[in-house]
């Protein structure tokens, strides 16, 4: 379990993370989501005391990690995949850090089989892909066998295989009861792999909670309508207080009213359906919407690509 009270950083005139608390319960996948700046990585970094709070506190597994005697044993951390020393092997990087616990050679063979690092251990961690790399950086926070994950970005740099792998490997660490803590900007990853949400931005806690609950909070549920007689529907809507778009011509996108009601509509208006189906958002439209003001690096859209992106 992680949990934070109040924790505040800043670096001189500038607060990276304002204040925030939150706690990160064990047997799931919590999603840590935010724009570049909003205080991610120095969160994190606060939690494995390689940033000291400006105020405010947090703990893992109820110590602060600092004061925890088997480290490696109680929290896996990746945060930077390259702060490998590239002249050494992954087998001799990872033999290193288990010596200094006490971990048994055969604990690194386990992580090296479980990774998919059998077949380059032998070889310099200065010649590894981005991909190798984070496998490396995995192999680290699992070799102690810890009872929490803290994983920033883990998926970056991966192949479409190695991104389920890593997606199975932390369903699979969660169901066993520990407590996994990751962050990434692949939306629709984090969709399948996490059961909580903790967003943030500009250093606060913008939402938390389960991830449909966030979509669903975040975003307004629009119903997909197609009828030889759209326009009638339409107006018959819009006096029960349905807001009304039009994509194409015979189609509608309804908000504010639910598909039952848009059927009974329908139906003793003698208004002929073709199709009638919720679209429910993703968490990428849930994600923009919720960190429109918190954006710190904003890119300008062009003309060329707005109208691309309406087609």
């Amino acid at each position: 379990m992680i949990e934070a009270h109040d924790l505040t950083k800043r670096y001189g005139s500038k607060t990276a993370v304002d204040h925030i608390s939150f706690t990160i319960p064990p047997g799931t996948v919590t999603g840590f989501l935010g724009p570049n700046g909003a205080g991610k990585s120095t969160t994190m970094r606060m939690i494995v005391g390689l940033d000291r709070p400006s105020s405010g506190s947090v703990t893992v597994n109820g110590k602060p990690y600092a004061r925890h005697r088997s480290p490696l044993s109680e929290v896996g951390v990746l945060l930077d995949a390259k702060a490998v020393h590239t002249g050494r092997s992954a087998r001799s990087h990872l033999r290193t850090m288990a010596a200094t616990h006490g971990i048994s050679p055969k604990r690194v063979d386990e992580v090296i089989e479980m990774t998919g690092l059998a077949g380059v251990a032998k070889k310099r961690v200065g010649g590894f892909s981005l991909g190798m790399g984070q496998r490396l950086g995995i192999a680290s926070a699992m070799l102690g066998d810890p009872r929490t994950l803290i994983l920033d970005e883990p998926v970056n740099g991966l192949d479409p295989e190695g991104v389920k792998w890593v997606r199975n490997l932390v369903r699979y660490l969660a169901g066993e009861g520990r407590t996994v803590f990751l962050s990434s900007h692949l939306m629709s990853e984090m969709a399948q792999t996490a059961d909580q949400l903790l967003v943030i931005g500009k250093g606060k806690i913008i939402t938390a909670g389960p991830v449909q609950e966030v979509i669903d909070a975040a975003t307004a549920t629009a119903v997909r309508v197609r009828s030889p007689r759209a326009t009638d529907l339409a107006s018959l809507l819009s006096t029960r207080g349905a807001t009304v778009t039009s994509t194409e011509p015979g189609a509608l996108d309804l908000r504010g009213v639910t598909a039952e009601e848009i059927g009974e509509a329908a139906a003793a208006a003698g208004i002929v359906l073709h199709e009638l189906s919720p679209q429910r958002a993703s968490l990428e439209d849930a994600y923009m919407s919720l960190t429109q003001d918190a954006v710190e690096y904003r890119s300008e859209t062009t003309p060329a690509l707005q109208e691309a992106e309406t087609r």
